[in-house]
């Protein structure tokens, strides 16, 4: 982790952005490529490296897994922001006591 344990909020954020990113276009942007252009695919788009029938679930699959890489990175990000939260509320309880 970045900064002695915890990530900032805006690394959150920037890999939040990245893994959308990724999931879109390995996802269902694979599929209308494949679908409109009948192409074998590029590294920058791997599913469409598979046969006809197998690069959709692939496609699916990839999205699917993205998306769940965002839920556990919004997760983090929630708890890191509840942590930060915790500590502010801590230190200006200490500093009016």
């Amino acid at each position: 982790m970045i900064g002695g344990g915890v990530v900032h909020e805006a690394w959150y954020r920037v890999m939040s952005i990245v893994v959308l990113v990724v999931g879109v276009w390995e996802g269902p942007l694979a599929i209308l490529y494949r679908l409109v252009s009948d192409d074998e695919g590029t590294v920058l788009r791997a599913a469409n490296y598979l046969p006809s029938p197998w690069c959709y679930p692939a496609a699916v699959t990839a999205a699917v897994l993205l998306y769940g890489v965002l839920a556990v990175l919004d997760a983090g990000r929630e708890k890191a922001l509840a942590r930060q939260k915790a500590r502010d509320d801590a230190r200006s309880a200490a500093q009016s006591g």
